[in-house]
């Protein structure tokens, strides 16, 4: 398990037919370490802190296995061309990770990225799924990207900071386990509307 590429991004303006709204979602990615704060990367922002952002949300991390998906799914739409792939930050994530899917993580896990000791890694914990919203549509491009991540339940992990330090693309993951009494894509499925269970 690794860490595919580091992406942050600023609050910006953005408008869908008359509604207009504060983004962040469009992540760019980052040269190098990038340090890891209690309220999540350096040169980050969250546009909307009553659904984004925070402790228990400081860092989205999403898996790189789901980008084919979505980049099939955008040129089945029509608002991509099918050789073009996604890059790091489409999905809106901090961290692109390899070999960690929403399956395997439950809420209390720890991922240990890098060497958190030395100060050249952090210690980050699973708090919840991400849910989307309108802002994921747009930024897919088509109105059912949400409805198609609700279905698919790759919805990636909202972190919280155990140990501030840094990050950057290459670092290793290695999951500790923790209580394993909910897991992430389970508490997701019982939360999306429309759902069973819900």
């Amino acid at each position: 398990m690794r860490v595919i590429q580091v992406c942050v991004g600023r609050s910006r303006a953005a408008r869908i037919g008359d509604r207009s709204f504060m983004t962040a979602f469009a992540k760019r990615a980052v040269d190098g370490p990038a340090a890891v704060r209690p309220l999540g990367l350096e040169g980050d922002e969250q546009a909307d802190l009553s659904v984004h952002g925070g402790l228990a949300k400081a860092v989205y991390a999403y898996p790189q296995e789901h980008y084919a998906f979505w980049q099939t799914v955008r040129a089945q739409a029509g608002v991509a061309p099918w050789d073009e792939p996604l890059p790091p930050g489409s999905l809106g994530e901090n961290l692109l990770l390899h070999g960690l899917l929403e399956d395997q993580l439950w809420i209390g896990d720890r991922l240990r990225i890098g060497d958190p000791a030395s100060g050249a890694g952090c210690v980050l914990a699973v708090s919840e799924p991400r849910r989307p919203c309108f802002k994921f549509d747009a930024a897919m491009g088509f109105a059912q990207a949400s409805r198609l991540m609700i279905q698919s339940g790759w919805c990636g992990a909202y972190l919280a900071v155990l140990e501030a330090g840094a990050v950057q693309a290459g670092d290793a993951v290695e999951l500790v386990p923790g209580p394993r009494e909910v897991n992430l894509r389970e508490l997701f499925r019982k939360r999306a509307p429309g759902t069973p269970g819900r």
